[in-house]
């Protein structure tokens, strides 16, 4: 099945919709950034009328008068900058947080697709550091505007004052502006490689921290600390070039403002010299030309956001845009629901494109086309191959059945092998060809969530979350039900002896807190505490000592008795347990029988031994 999109959405469609969601927000704020700006416009303008009418003239009423005046508009801007500030505050913090949510709902949307490709940490990167600056512009919107009503208001008080002032605003502030977007162009082509790049840095950090403990056992630190450096160094080169292009085109932005108003206070000058102002119009000149430093720096500050944004917006599109992993549910939904049967799970011609999409070669033995079965003489009787199928490169399918009583087994030579069939019984990739059903029921008829309920794949590096051990075991349970025989089936009783409350002491994020055998044991208490009608297990004592898998192995299979279990495994224990066991090799399937039977293969105790 081909992965499909869940909707495509550009750079530009993730700022509109950042913009669009808190327009109301933005609106107020710009309204009020606008009346501070002209309220600052007003400060020189009426500090040339209190020289004029007042300081000039003597007369201290009108100084009074105007002084009050004055005092108002000082208190008018200061109001109307700290709502408008808050209003912009929360436009920005809002409009953050739903791009994370957004961002979160993709990577945790059923049918998958969103993490494909990249490193937690860079997902992490993405939906904050990306999230924040396209965020940003909800701020950036509304100081752009009133930038604009500043220099409108400068332009029209100087030409009110002196038309040579006034047309010099009009006719130099448009090429002014084409200038700083011509400049900003370096800036936004380095900071898309620069988030990347971090993204990427943070995401090696991450990976390799909680893979700390194994690169120590295996001595494999040095070799870690390489790839992170040459992750680090990539990183801070690509946060350097975006640096430079972002210093280089503020330091042009400021010159070019620098040398504007020394312009226009020369023109100022000229015209106080020649008598066509008073002293007052020239002193409100002057500081209009002071005041309009901000405003114009404001247009640099601005387009640098934006710049930002749409690289960080182009990121989080990706990630909106990811196709889906897993296909659309039928359009209406099968019944009964998938809970409801006895829980048989099939598998039949099941394969899996190659990594250049192909389905691969033919092969002999059985398979759903109905040629001869194939059989395996291993020595001390003959392993019927009744169903022979491919993960890769062969063009069979796997034919699989898992029924309730005793748990099945897989056993595959090639991990890769066991990793696709697992992402295809989770939902989490479609196989290229063949049918999974449960009680006859396509499973891909149903939304992946539920179907998910229905098959629970336990994934071998299964996490645990902060909270107590209590909290861990019963996160998928149903209501009401008790922990206990699950905890004692995978022998998480122990360690919950061993803890210092018992099931209700705190397990830190990950379960660092604890061994890896104990991790594996309140994961698969979990796991068995879900009560799901079909249970697939992968590898999930590898970290138990000898004795406690056999526990683990007994108990499992009296827990689950009437349920169906598939095992993927090369644990001899708990293939001991199973019912049938599977063996795949070269992604075919090679034999099925009991543990016993496959030992006398040499490939296959090859595998279960090492």
């Amino acid at each position: 099945m081909q992965q499909s999109a869940l909707g495509q959405v550009s750079g530009n469609d993730v700022i509109r919709g950042s913009l669009r969601a808190y327009r109301g927000r933005i609106s107020a704020a710009g309204a009020l950034f606008c009346t501070h700006q002209i309220g600052e416009a007003l400060v020189p303008l009426l500090v040339g009328v209190i020289i004029d009418r007042a300081v000039a003239t003597g007369d201290p009423v009108a100084l009074a008068g105007w002084l009050a005046v004055l005092a108002l508009d000082f208190l008018m801007l200061s109001f109307s900058y700290r709502f408008g500030a808050r209003q912009a505050w929360h436009a920005d913090a809002w409009a953050d947080a739903r791009l994370r949510r957004l961002v979160a709902g993709r990577l945790l949307h059923p049918r998958g697709g969103g993490e494909t490709g990249r490193l937690p940490g860079e997902l992490t990167g993405i939906a904050v550091s990306d999230s924040k600056r396209v965020a940003e512009l909800n701020t950036a919107l509304p100081f752009g505007l009133a930038a604009i009503a500043a220099v409108a208001v400068a332009a029209v008080a100087l030409l009110t004052i002196d038309l040579s002032l006034g047309l010099l605003i009009l006719l130099g502030t448009p090429p002014l502006l084409w200038l700083v977007q011509l400049v900003v162009r370096p800036l936004e082509r380095r900071s898309g490689p620069e988030q990347e790049r971090a993204a990427r840095a943070a995401g090696t950090a991450a990976d390799l921290v909680s893979g700390l403990r194994v690169l120590t056992g295996i001595g494999a630190r040095p070799a870690a600390v390489r790839r992170y450096r040459a992750s680090s160094q990539d990183a801070l080169a690509a946060t350097l070039r975006a640096t430079r292009a972002e210093a280089g085109f503020l330091g042009a932005v400021q010159l070019t403002n620098g040398l504007f108003l020394a312009v226009i206070a020369l023109v100022g000058g000229l015209a106080a010299l020649n008598g066509s102002i008073t002293v007052g119009q020239l002193v409100s000149a002057v500081g209009l030309a002071q005041f309009l430093v901000g405003p114009l720096q404001m247009f640099g500050f601005v387009s640098a956001r934006l710049a930002q944004a749409r690289a960080s917006a182009a990121r989080i599109a990706a990630v909106l845009s990811a196709p889906a992993v897993v296909g659309e549910p039928a359009a209406q939904l099968p019944e009964p629901a998938p809970d409801a049967g006895p829980g048989v799970l099939s598998l039949r011609g099941i394969r899996f494109a190659d990594s250049a999409g192909h389905h691969g070669a033919g092969h002999s033995g059985t398979g759903h086309d109905g040629s001869t079965d194939g059989e395996l003489d291993t020595g001390s009787g003959t392993v019927r191959d009744t169903g022979s199928g491919a993960v890769g490169d062969n063009a069979g399918g796997i034919d699989l059945d898992v029924h309730p009583g005793a748990p099945a087994a897989l056993v595959a030579a090639d991990p890769e092998d066991a990793a696709k069939l697992l992402g295809a019984l989770a939902r989490e990739a479609e196989p290229a060809a063949g049918r999974i059903t449960l009680d006859g029921v396509p499973l891909d008829a149903w939304p992946a969530e539920i179907a998910r309920g229905a098959v629970l794949v336990a994934a071998h590096d299964a996490h645990l979350f902060a909270g107590s051990l209590h909290e861990n075991v019963i996160a998928g349970a149903p209501d009401g039900i008790d922990p206990q025989p699950a905890m004692t089936a995978a022998a998480a009783d122990q360690v919950a002896a061993t803890l210092p409350a018992g099931a209700d002491t705190d397990v830190s994020a990950r379960g660092r807190s604890l061994s890896g055998g104990q991790r594996q044991r309140i994961a698969l208490a979990r796991a068995l505490a879900a009560d799901a009608p079909v249970l697939v297990l992968h590898d999930p004592t590898t970290a138990v000592d000898a004795v406690t898998e056999t526990r683990v192995a007994e108990g499992l299979a009296a827990h689950r008795a009437g349920r169906s279990t598939l095992l993927v495994t090369t644990s001899p224990a708990l293939l001991a347990c199973a019912g049938t066991v599977t063996f795949l090799v070269d992604g075919r399937v090679r034999a099925r029988g009991t543990h016993a039977e496959l030992m006398a293969d040499a490939d296959y105790r090859a595998v279960v031994t090492a």
